[in-house]
């Protein structure tokens, strides 16, 4: 995978961690999952389903949302430098609409995304890499 691609797989792992903060996942919040990760972050520049790529390893393995959050997020620094500010309010709306798809929102849910907005705000792409 390009830079591009990891802070796509990287937004699509926190995403599964928002949904999965309450320690399950019910099948109606993984389809809204996959529909909205589909549908914010579906680019003709690539050929990967975020969605399912994340549901596959992440389901399978059991994982807690801390260290899934901790893992994207160093996807996310490594990969920065491509990190617009588009891409970053892209994010942040995924974010936000995963977190919504299945109410209610939980305490678990807010403080992923508390703790994500501070995180990505302090990060700044270099329009060198993604203004091409």
């Amino acid at each position: 995978m390009d830079s591009i691609e990891n802070l796509h797989y990287a937004i699509g792992q926190l995403a599964f961690a928002v949904a999965y903060a309450d320690g399950k996942l019910q099948k109606e919040e993984h389809e809204c999952f996959q529909n909205i990760v589909i549908q914010e972050l579906k680019s003709n520049d690539h050929s990967f389903d975020v969605a399912d790529i994340v549901f596959q390893i992440l389901e399978k393995d059991k994982i807690d949302a801390d260290t899934v959050y901790d893992w994207a997020m160093n996807q996310i620094k490594t990969n920065s430098h491509y990190l617009s500010p588009e891409l970053k309010n892209k994010f942040i709306s995924v974010m936000d609409k995963v977190s919504k798809a299945y109410p209610p929102v939980t305490k678990e849910e807010s403080n992923i995304i508390n703790r994500f907005k501070k995180d990505i705000e302090k990060m700044h792409g270099d329009p060198v890499y993604y203004d091409k």
